[in-house]
């Protein structure tokens, strides 16, 4: 922690100075520094490496790994999943580890030849790691090597007789989606394609809420469960998926006020009049501060109509960073219905995903609930109370100190 802290005050000193007024001072300033940076992101790997393997990240809240580093770390999608491939994948290229940590290899470069070898056995892992690093020795660029990588497995697919369907990128091209299929000798099917920006902001609009973890029991990879979110959608299990629009009675009958979907995107007062033209309108009363009013009977579970308020509330889960969307979420009793303090009121709901209302109920003083505005209950997790944890990272208050 010493040295973390010492690292800290540096990159604070770095980063409040100005640049140098010589660009070449400049450009060499950059190369040292990214050597230091890479030489920190090897620390981090290891370190990230131990978290993921221990499952510690569910103590504190999280369904996985990648679930921590994007929510508590703030990175994004692909950059989480490159480090956390790096953190696994160290321990099978000790000569890259190594020449990471020296600053003799960009983290560019290994995190490359990480992914690379990902899905190959130990024997091959270690040919591939020798052959790639000295591709990087020759000054192939990483996006050559990760190309050579790709090319290191389809050769080793023909070897094994799990070949895919042939290279056909520069026969289609880009311009338009493709997809061919080959069919295995036990009843499989291989599926390899390209799909345009348009469809493939359709197939991430439709399957990528299906294809999130399932909780921390849910041990199946990124690829695992993006097949079976499309085999939901191909069976048709996926129909019940419904958009939600928000307007003013006003708007309906004429007025110029935009409707809303749940994530706050505008829809023009015409188009949403043309959508309730064909949908279903269902009518709620707001009160003072567009707060919903009570729905429904003081019963054990949420009624179909308060479901609703309660989607159109919360575009995701009611934990701050977690990204599962509000239909594929719980409905949860903030106060805790077994403990009698919180009835089946819209005000005394919120939604939660299945991990995150699991974990509450488990631990809940590792939750801090706190209202908005708008009447939305906001969770935030906190250490476990045995985690040596500098003050911090509390309630808003940030005035505890938790120690192991």
């Amino acid at each position: 922690m010493e040295l973390v802290d010492a690292l800290s005050l540096i990159a604070t000193e770095l980063a409040t100075r100005e640049a140098p007024e010589s660009a070449a001072a400049c450009l060499e300033l950059t190369e040292a520094l990214a050597t230091a940076v890479d030489m920190q992101e090897s620390a981090m790997a290891s370190l990230i490496g131990r978290v993921d393997a221990a499952g510690e990240q569910r103590r504190w809240g999280y369904p996985s790994t990648r679930a921590w580093l994007r929510s508590k770390l703030g990175m994004r999608e692909s950059r989480a999943k490159e480090r956390l491939v790096l953190a696994r994948q160290r321990h099978r290229l000790p000569e890259v580890a190594q020449r990471l940590a020296a600053g003799d290899l960009s983290y560019g470069y290994a995190a490359t030849i990480a992914d690379s070898v990902a899905r190959l056995d130990d024997a091959d892992c270690a040919q591939a790691e020798s052959t790639l690093l000295e591709m990087a020795d020759q000054g192939f660029s990483a996006g050559k090597v990760a190309s050579f990588g790709s090319r290191i497995r389809d050769v080793i697919a023909e070897r094994d007789g799990t070949e895919d369907a042939p290279d056909e990128d520069s026969r289609h091209g880009y311009a338009k989606s493709w997809i061919t299929t080959t069919r295995s000798l036990d009843g499989g099917r291989y599926v390899k394609g390209w799909l345009n920006a348009e469809d493939a902001a359709i197939w991430d609009g439709t399957l990528a809420p299906l294809a999130k973890p399932a909780g921390p029991e849910d041990v199946r990879d990124v690829g695992e469960r993006a097949a079976a979110a499309l085999a939901s959608v191909l069976s048709g299990g996926h129909r019940a998926t419904k958009v939600t629009v928000i307007c003013d009675l006003e708007t309906l009958t004429g007025g110029n006020a935009p409707a809303r979907l749940t994530d706050g995107t505008p829809i023009p007062a015409a188009q949403a009049r043309r959508i309730a033209l064909a949908a279903g309108v269902s009518p709620l009363l707001l009160g003072r501060g567009h707060t919903p009013l009570y729905l429904g009977y003081r019963e054990r579970f949420a009624s179909a109509a308060q479901r609703q308020v309660l989607e159109a509330l919360y575009p995701t889960c009611a934990v701050r960073g977690c990204e599962i969307p509000g239909t594929l979420c719980e409905v949860d009793h903030v106060g805790g219905w077994a403990l009698g303090d919180s009835p089946t009121d819209i005000d005394q709901l919120a939604l939660a995903c299945g991990w995150h209302n699991r974990f509450k109920h488990a631990s809940p003083d590792q939750i801090h609930i706190t209202k908005d505005p708008d009447g939305r209950y906001l969770y935030r997790l906190l250490p476990p109370r045995d985690a040596c944890r500098r003050t911090g990272n509390g309630p808003p208050d940030d005035t505890f100190d938790w120690a192991a």
